[in-house]
């Protein structure tokens, strides 16, 4: 399945029937009298979070969605049919906006959560509701209200637990691999990773979602490499883990480098928890490793390869530790 996490569409809700013009014509009835009924409601649209849903892939191909209208009034003072609502599915996760791509309509973080997005118009009045003593043949009818309609993104941001980060190459999907059933693409080039990926590991009998996202590089906020998009997916992350190649000469630089590229992002990326991942530690002798650990100075800090999943299961647990301080106040075990 394709991976789109950005999709623009347009919304029209369904307008209400008009009222009925209506007299009563019956044999043997003396005085008719008005008994036009009133019109169906217009259909409304709602927006539907789904759990077993991962992408918005279904509006590349279907932009317009428009609920049919309400079904006018009848004689003999019949209302007409209100229209189907419909119920657009969308991940767990996924946040709407408006057309101007600032104001949040609504942020669908519950599997279920159901929000009106346009609502259908108001079925019209029939004559039969102005009859009154001065006017027993009233000929005025309401037509029916218009139906909501709107352009609006669905923006999604993934719900993990864990977010991957670092430089083209450094070994995250090697490390998602490692620590989860992923089937993430491994190659010997820049970008192999252009989409998220998700995993689940298990740890301490509890289960945990890891993000892996396309690489990052120097002045991806402003638009180069895959720019800063799939950033979006961390900021639902309880921690992250930032895999920094150390057989390059300038481990230390892409780290920060990346680091720059969070804080020029900005909504509070910068200031989650963070764990650092020596990747490619079996390619470097151990002074040479000893030396790069003592320029980064930070708490958690682990070594490991993730080509032969050495260091990995420490980095995880310490992961777990963390989300479960964060989450509950204590250690998950």
């Amino acid at each position: 399945m394709k991976f789109l996490d950005e999709a623009k569409i347009y919304i029209k809700a369904g307008d209400g029937g008009n009222g009925c013009l209506s007299f009563r014509r019956e044999k043997f009835i003396e005085f008719g009298g008005p008994d036009g009924g009133h019109g169906g409601n217009g259909g409304s649209i709602y927006a539907i979070a789904v759990k077993n849903v991962n992408t918005l892939i279904d509006y590349r191909y279907q932009q317009h969605f428009k609920a049919k209208r309400g079904e006018g009034g009848m004689g003999q003072n019949r209302t007409g049919t209100t229209a189907g609502d419909i119920y657009l599915k969308v991940p767990v996760g996924t946040e709407i906006l408006d057309e101007d791509k600032v104001t949040v309509i609504a942020d669908m973080l519950q599997d279920g959560q159901t929000v009106l997005l346009a609502e259908g118009g108001k079925g019209g009045a029939g004559n039969a509701t102005f009859k009154n003593s001065t006017n027993q043949a009233p000929r005025k009818i309401i037509e029916g209200e218009i139906g909501e309609e709107k352009w609006i993104w669905l923006k999604l941001k993934l719900i993990a637990d864990i977010g991957l980060v670092g430089m083209p190459n450094a070994g995250k999907s090697s490390f998602i691999r490692a620590v989860t059933n992923a089937d993430a693409k491994v190659a010997a080039y820049a970008f192999s990773t252009t989409k998220p990926q998700l995993g689940v590991v298990r740890v301490y009998d509890k289960e945990f979602v890891i993000a892996d996202l396309p690489g990052i590089i120097e002045g991806a906020h402003t638009g180069h490499g895959l720019g800063d998009k799939f950033l979006a997916h961390t900021e639902r992350c309880a921690i992250i883990i930032h895999i920094v190649d150390i057989s390059v000469d300038n481990a230390f630089k892409n780290y920060n480098i990346i680091r720059n590229e969070l804080k020029q992002y900005g909504k509070g990326v910068l200031n989650k928890p963070e764990i650092i991942a020596l990747n490619k530690c079996d390619l470097l002798d151990n002074s040479n490793v000893k030396k790069i650990v003592k320029k980064f100075k930070k708490e958690n800090i682990f070594i490991m390869s993730a080509a032969n999943r050495s260091g990995t299961e420490k980095i995880i647990e310490q992961a777990a530790k963390i989300i479960s301080i964060e989450k509950n106040g204590k250690e998950p075990w």
